[in-house]
């Protein structure tokens, strides 16, 4: 479990959700309770939820599937929060927090992602680094044709 808390793609995915209960959550109004509030907790719990359980699967292939199901509830997320918030249900300094934390998230869980891939394939593997020469241009100047070269 320590690997896991140690991953900042998974520490912020709670630091969202934390914030979605905490802050969203309670300003929503009581008729919402089985709706929008609803999809809005499924929607927030089930980022990092993917996260882990895409981390606890020990094969990449597996792990990337696990981040883009993540990818997709934040962007259900999303979709949820713009809904609230034109329905005047959010503050617009809550949207704009929010808006922040999501799109940070965006881009770990991107990150994670190209991270896991290139692992893969064993690029950030030590001693995977393949050994090339720059490649050459070779052109036949004018001083070369005259040398028949």
């Amino acid at each position: 479990m320590e690997g896991l808390n140690r991953l900042e793609v998974y520490k912020a995915a709670q630091k969202l959700a934390k914030f979605v209960y905490q802050e969203v959550l309670n300003k929503l109004p009581a008729e919402e309770k089985f709706g929008l509030s609803s999809q809005i907790r499924r929607s927030a719990a089930s980022i990092p939820a993917n996260i882990a359980e895409g981390y606890g699967r020990y094969y990449y292939q597996e792990t990337i599937r696990f981040c883009y199901l993540a990818r997709g509830s934040l962007m259900e997320l999303s979709s949820h929060i713009n809904l609230a918030y034109s329905q005047a249900y959010l503050p617009s300094e809550i949207k704009s927090q929010i808006d922040d934390m999501m799109c940070q998230l965006l881009k770990l869980i991107h990150g994670y992602i190209n991270y896991l891939k290139q692992s893969k394939r064993g690029l950030n593997e030590p001693g995977s680094h393949q050994v090339a020469e720059e490649p050459v241009h070779y052109s036949q100047g004018e001083e070369d044709m005259e040398e028949g070269l």
